[in-house]
C-alpha cells in the first residue's frame, strides 16, 4: 500500500465519522458548541505531544486509548456526540484520524454557515487589522464570508501565500526571487 492509498483510506474514515457527528449535532442544533469544542480540541492537539502520541501510537491498547480519550473528552467538556464518537473511534482503533476528522468537521460547519476558509501563510504574524482587511478583500473576490486560518513561515521573507479552495495567490518575496532566478538561468 503506498502513501496516497493510506491517505485516501484515512480521509475516507475521517469523512464517515465527521458526517455522523455533524448530522447528530446539526439535528440537535448544537453546531456552535461543536465549533467551540473543535477549537479546544485543535488547540490541545497542537500543544500536547502526548495526546498526539496517544492517538497515533500502536503501543497503547484499545482500553488504554479509550479510557484516556474519554477522560480527556470529559475534562474538556466536549459535547456527548463528540465524546461518544471519540470513544467509538478508540474501540475501533481509529483515533489516528481525529485530526482529519476535526478538519473535515470545520469544513462542514463553514459550509453550513456559508463561510470559506482561506489558508494564509505570511512571513510575520498578521495583526488583527490586517486579518480583517484581508478577509474583507477576499470576501469581495469570493462572494461569501471568509475565515482566515493564518500561519507564519519566515522563509517567505515577506508577502503572503493565500489559498482559497483550489486557488492560490503567492505574493511572497521568496516566490519572486525564485522566479527571477529562473529567468536569469534562461538568459545565461
Amino acid at each position: 500500500m503506498d502513501v496516497s492509498e493510506s491517505a485516501s483510506v484515512s480521509s475516507g474514515i475521517a469523512e464517515r465519522y465527521a458526517t455522523a457527528v455533524f448530522g447528530l449535532v446539526k439535528e440537535g442544533k448544537d453546531l456552535p458548541k461543536l465549533e467551540a469544542n473543535l477549537d479546544d480540541l485543535s488547540a490541545t492537539l497542537e500543544s500536547n505531544a502526548e495526546l498526539r502520541d496517544l492517538l497515533s501510537s500502536p503501543i497503547y491498547s484499545r482500553d488504554e486509548q479509550g479510557g484516556a480519550i474519554m477522560a480527556i473528552a470529559k475534562k474538556m467538556g466536549l459535547i456527548p456526540a463528540l465524546q461518544n464518537t471519540l470513544g467509538l473511534m478508540a474501540q475501533k482503533r481509529r483515533l489516528f484520524v481525529v485530526p482529519a476528522m476535526v478538519r473535515r468537521l470545520r469544513e462542514m460547519i463553514a459550509a453550513e454557515k456559508g463561510e470559506v476558509t482561506a489558508e494564509v501563510v505570511s512571513a510575520q504574524a498578521l495583526t488583527e487589522a490586517q486579518s480583517k482587511k484581508l478577509a474583507e478583500t477576499l470576501k469581495a473576490q469570493v462572494g461569501s464570508d471568509v475565515k482566515i486560518s493564518a500561519t507564519v513561515d519566515e522563509s517567505l521573507i515577506g508577502g503572503l501565500v493565500v489559498k482559497v479552495g483550489s486557488k492560490m495567490i503567492d505574493t511572497s518575496i521568496r516566490a519572486k526571487l525564485n522566479s527571477l532566478q529562473n529567468a536569469m538561468k534562461e538568459v545565461g
